[in-house]
């Protein structure tokens, strides 16, 4: 079992750099298999677990990868395989990604019911009304999707929420959708301009503004492209939220402050102070949190973007735990996101869930325990409380961690940290 040790009650100082968006690599990733004999060259390309499964997808169904640092190349040649492995798909929910660019290349897909956190349902009806709508044949039998279209259309669909997969998958598959595809009421995340600048580069006719109203226009030909994954969002707030809760003074770098508003607005909000700075030869631009005694109490909603981010609430109730009052959370994005308060109150946290609520009574203090990570963010938030706690912290089951974070234990150890990640038999 992988698990990390932590010596808290240090205060955090220092950079530390961001990796690639992990949300918004797994979709562009998957959007090579639009290709034929072409090539993808992708940068800024986070090592994780999903990404590296994400390959091993692709790779099992066709395609040839080759990494240099944070840089992979991506060869699709003429026939691919349009029937996911079951072994790779039942390993991460992002595995459905495949589905859109698969029907649209090759008029047919078989996946398997994908897997992933266990933080509520999370069906893929979505994605499958909306391919349907496209002129698709889908049938679910025995947990696996059956699709086939010879000729996708396009259509005007309307999303019943804003889902970013579904977005994502409806994206790729209007490529080659006859007409135009107007997708409405769609997600607006950063990761969903990521993509469509990837889709852009590769020839595709796509206007992706972040209103809500996406249009794709059909592509006879596409050709070999480029593409540079964001900074990772919720990896830079991680790590922000840990010099806050720490009382120390961390930077991060290379982050696009228009994707943390949200967690900006709360800090400034709960009394913490921050620095936004640029660099002027490269352009690129840090935050900086300063040391702050203790936070605010604060109500907080998650919401689809801009709202506040499903994957950043664990962390910011982790540090509210230590806030001086009552703070309400509220998810109303997915279920089961409140499976780490329980381990949080063995750590001294006072968290009552009540419905979709978390209620947080700020303590002075928490002290360090043996807790086990339920999925990613849960396993960060436990992170967040071990460098804030007295004495050590064990944090087990960190493998659903290693899905989003990269060299995590590296990167807290140079803002002065003091963890150990072990590796079942060995440590690192």
């Amino acid at each position: 079992m992988d698990c990390m040790r932590i010596k808290g009650g240090k205060p955090l100082k220092g950079k530390v750099r961001t990796q690639g968006a992990k949300n918004a690599a797994l979709p562009v990733m998957a959007s090579c298999l639009l290709l034929r004999e072409q090539r993808m060259v992708l940068d800024n390309v986070p090592s994780l677990q999903d990404v590296e499964t994400m390959i091993a997808l692709l790779e099992a169904l066709g395609v040839s990868t080759r990494r240099e640092g944070s840089r992979v190349f991506f060869d699709v040649p003429k026939e691919i395989s349009w029937e996911a492995p079951e072994s790779l798909v039942r390993m991460m929910r992002a595995s459905s990604l495949v589905l859109g660019p698969l029907l649209a290349r090759c008029g047919r897909a078989v996946l398997p019911l994908p897997g992933g956190c266990s933080i509520g349902s999370r069906p893929i009806d979505l994605h499958l009304k909306g391919l349907i709508q496209m002129g698709a044949k889908v049938e679910i039998r025995n947990g696996f999707v059956y699709a086939q279209a010879e000729q996708l259309w396009g259509r005007r669909i309307y999303l019943d929420f804003p889902s970013v997969g579904a977005t994502e998958n409806l994206m790729m598959a209007a490529a080659f959708a006859k007409g135009e595809t107007i997708v409405e009421n769609t997600a607006r995340e950063p990761e969903i301009e990521n993509l469509a600048e990837t889709l852009r580069a590769m020839g595709v006719q796509i206007d992706a503004e972040g209103t809500g109203c996406i249009r794709v226009r059909s592509s006879a030909e596409l050709q070999n492209c480029a593409g540079r994954v964001i900074p990772d969002r919720i990896e830079a707030c991680t790590y922000l939220l840990a010099g806050v809760m720490t009382g120390g003074q961390v930077t991060v770098e290379d982050v696009a402050p228009q994707h943390i508003d949200a967690l900006l607005a709360k800090l400034e909000e709960a009394g913490a102070s921050f620095s936004v700075e640029k660099d002027a030869a490269t352009g690129e631009k840090s935050v900086t949190v300063y040391p702050v005694k203790r936070l605010k109490p604060l109500s907080v909603k998650t919401m689809p973007f801009p709202g506040f981010p499903t994957d950043l609430q664990p962390q910011m109730a982790a540090a509210l735990t230590l806030s001086g009052g009552v703070s309400l959370v509220e998810e109303s994005v997915f279920q089961a996101r409140f499976l780490y308060a329980a381990e949080l109150n063995r750590m001294g946290a006072d968290i009552e869930i009540k419905g979709d609520t978390a209620v947080i009574k700020g303590v002075e203090k928490l002290g360090g325990a043996s807790v086990k990570a339920t999925d990613l963010r849960a396993g960060a938030a436990l992170i967040l409380a071990g460098l804030a706690a007295e004495n050590e912290t064990r944090v087990e089951n960190m493998e659903h961690v290693l899905r989003g974070y990269e060299s995590i234990d590296a990167k807290l150890r140079t803002l002065g940290a003091d963890v150990i990640f072990e590796a079942g038999a060995g440590e690192r």
